[in-house]
């Protein structure tokens, strides 16, 4: 699902403003909107990260922070109606600390309002002695991920309740990396993650063949649209400009996509309005290096025909998916990039041999697709909300870094921190299609309905036990726990269906849903634009790595009370879809698995 590691203590430093709404996020001025310098900004940010970083440390009882801790900040967020949020990543005694993540909060005078964290023990290790040398931890995270070893690196290991001196390996093979973490003093394998994001689990992909599924989804050129065919510049003379090109889709028929004119008539997928986000063909290589896959150039500006006999068709989809989901972070929350960084995003369609899969990649920050398997998913993976869903990870990725608590021999992962992972991609994939609006792909609560499975759909936020393929669940229960991250998803895509749209039945855009609830309560939604609002608060104020269902709750109704108020009908309306899946203060486990 995402990896475990931190790469690097040494973070740049992101500043987000957040709205009272959904948009106008970065660099928005508390009061005004006005656009502050990008300078002034961080000069801001750099004095708000000190601050929260000395309050951090003088109200150690509360925030966990140590003798020998170190706190980096990795993000700065400035709320217009005052209140200032830091995320930091720690080192103890220079040793990064997996699962030591927290976020301090502070008031618009810099004090000290609380604390989110991820670690509720001490992250100091009973011991600094290594028994395991750097090389013996290597060869045995190579004989458990089956690949190569890079060089073991000591770390603390405060996941899971305990503190431990570990050594977290990075294992390559042919299709990627894994990330393992062995105990430096008994030699025992505490995790072994993928690093890439899955669409599709080990666990679905076996369903699939074992009851003989074959998924085609119909492909086609659709009419082509007004004003869409032909290329041409976008005024400018000199090169490289911008440029107005169609894509040929596999699954939304015609488009329009920005491009690049790198001379005269000449033309490359790259949008150079959306930071320079460029799609490339991997040609059936396993590369994690963007660089490394083939540019897409054109003399028409007219990219693929529709069909999978044309490489570039599979290329539009992906290009329109990515562009899509940049405008959507970016005119709902003002988020400059999936990152927040102003960082062009990547996608490398043609992935692999023979892969029936997606992936959101954060060795390489970018999508790759697989053309299918040729047996069960016959097509490329390159539809809407697919696209939408794992750029969601890298968002994720980039804030709370939500992190499958365990994973079984097949590659299957398992925990409610995981479970959120997913529902969160889901939600906001499902969002993308409706920002997107476009006709071809009609916008709804489903995903992966175009993907031509039997039961017509592969997850949805609804009624989410309808998917009968992966056993997604409806409800949270203490069974949560050992839950297949996808099969856990529903609890929360359920809660956050009843917040938007409410409980009973009710047809949008020519779909049918019928949403129930644990308590046999109805819920009234407040809509969709506040939900995700709310959803997105929660993610980027008040979740970690560790967050529990549990604790989405309480991250979602801090969310609403600072953008509607502890009053509010978005307030009460979020505690009753908690509680209508099952999750409240009450049933709170007492203690984390």
């Amino acid at each position: 699902m995402r990896r475990p590691h931190i790469r690097s203590v040494a973070v740049a430093i992101a500043v987000t403003t957040a709205a009272t709404g959904l948009a106008g996020t970065a660099f928005a001025g508390p009061s005004t909107g006005v656009e502050r310098s990008s300078a002034s900004a961080t000069t801001n940010a750099t004095a708000v990260a000190e601050a929260a970083r000395t309050a951090a440390f003088a109200h150690a009882s509360a925030t966990g922070v140590s003798q020998g801790d170190e706190l980096h900040a990795q993000d700065v967020m400035l709320d217009p109606e005052g209140a200032r949020h830091v995320r930091f990543v720690r080192t103890h005694d220079g040793m990064p600390v997996l699962g030591g993540d927290l976020i301090v909060h502070l008031d618009h005078e810099l004090a000290y309002t609380g604390v989110t964290r991820a670690a509720q023990q001490a992250v100091k290790p009973a011991t600094t002695q290594a028994k395991l040398t750097a090389d013996q931890a290597a060869a045995k995270a190579a004989q458990v991920a089956k690949g190569d070893a890079g060089s073991a690196q000591l770390v603390v290991d405060a996941r899971g309740g305990s503190s431990a001196l570990a050594y977290q390996v990075t294992v390559a093979d042919q299709q990627g990396t894994s990330t393992v973490v062995v105990d430096a003093v008994t030699g025992k394998v505490r995790s072994n993650t993928p690093d890439s994001d899955e669409f599709l689990s080990p666990k679905l992909l076996e369903s699939l063949r074992k009851h003989g599924e074959t998924a085609d989804p119909a492909t086609g050129t659709a009419t082509p649209e007004a004003g869409l065919l032909g290329a041409g510049g976008l005024g400018a003379t000199t090169y490289p400009s911008a440029a107005k090109g169609t894509g040929k889709t596999l699954f939304v028929g015609n488009v329009g996509l920005t491009t690049t004119a790198t001379s005269r008539g000449h033309y490359q997928l790259k949008d150079p309005s959306r930071y320079g986000t460029e799609t490339r063909d991997a040609k059936g290589k396993y590369t994690e290096k963007f660089s490394a896959g083939t540019k897409f150039t054109s003399t028409t500006n007219v990219w693929g025909n529709g069909t999978t006999s044309n490489r570039a068709s599979a290329a539009a989809d992906a290009q329109y998916g990515i562009t899509q989901t940049l405008d959507f972070y970016k005119k709902t929350f003002g988020r400059k990039g999936i990152a927040n960084n102003s960082k062009a995003a990547e996608g490398m369609v043609h992935w692999g041999n023979k892969v029936a899969n997606a992936f959101w990649d954060p060795t390489c920050g970018c999508m790759l697709y697989g053309d299918g398997d040729g047996q069960t998913f016959k097509k490329p993976l390159v539809v809407l909300d697919v696209t939408g869903h794992e750029l969601t990870h890298g968002v994720v990725d980039a804030t709370a870094k939500l992190e499958p608590t365990y994973v079984d021999s097949d590659g299957n992962q398992y925990g409610e921190p995981g479970a959120l992972n997913e529902s969160l991609a889901d939600i906001f994939g499902s969002n993308v299609e409706f920002f997107t609006n476009n006709k071809k792909d009609t916008p709804d609560y489903l995903i992966g309905e175009k993907l031509g499975l039997a039961q017509k759909f592969l997850r949805r936020l609804d009624h989410p036990s309808l998917d009968k393929l992966e056993g997604t669940i409806d409800y949270w229960s203490p069974d949560t726990y050992y839950t297949e991250v996808h099969a856990g998803s529903g609890v929360s895509s359920h809660a956050y269906y009843l917040l938007a749209e409410g409980s009973g039945s009710k047809t949008i855009n020519g779909v049918k849903y019928n949403s129930p609830t644990y308590n046999h309560s109805t819920v009234k939604g407040i809509g969709r634009t506040k939900a995700t609002a709310i959803f997105y608060r929660a993610l980027t104020r008040y979740m970690v790595s560790t967050t529990s269902f549990h604790d989405a709750r309480v991250a979602t109704l801090k969310a609403a009370k600072d953008l509607y108020g502890a009053n509010s009908t978005e307030y009460k309306t979020v505690d009753k879809a908690w509680a209508a899946v099952n999750v409240t203060a009450a049933n709170t486990p007492a203690a984390r698995h």
